[in-house]
């Protein structure tokens, strides 16, 4: 069972509201006592989760969370949008794909930096992707 240790809410409903939530990220991940690799793991996962939050769900919000599973301390971040959704989640976490002319290594490439991704997405609704990084992890 995963306990919330700690939670801070983020508004981002522009792109200079990245750099900040990046550097808050950062922060929550050196209290959690976590090493620069996985730091940087979990700091490479939120811009890409932000950057498609904003490009394509226009904007939303962000939970920061310090979170133990009993044995380990680590982040939980909840990104949500309001956006039009993911009619394919499926096909959204292969790689290569993309709708949006890049290299289509977001969403599956994200999941590689973490060690819990989950993603819900309703059409005409938003979606919403939860990931967590343990300190040890």
């Amino acid at each position: 069972m995963t306990t919330i240790l700690n939670r801070e809410d983020f508004v981002v409903a522009r792109e200079q509201d990245v750099v900040p939530l990046r550097n808050k990220v950062r922060d929550v991940a050196v209290k959690a006592g976590m090493s620069i690799l996985n730091q940087t793991k979990l700091i490479t996962a939120a811009s890409e989760l932000v950057r498609n939050m904003l490009k394509y769900g226009g904007g939303g919000s962000v939970a920061i969370e310090t979170v133990n599973n009993g044995r380990d301390n680590g982040v939980r971040l909840v990104f949500a949008d309001k956006g039009p959704g993911i009619p394919d989640i499926e096909m959204a976490m292969k790689d290569g794909y993309s709708t949006g002319k890049s290299l289509g290594l977001g969403l599956p490439g994200t999941k590689r930096l973490v060690n819990v991704f989950d993603i819900k997405s309703t059409v005409g609704e938003g979606t919403t992707v939860t990931i967590i990084k343990w300190k040890n992890g």
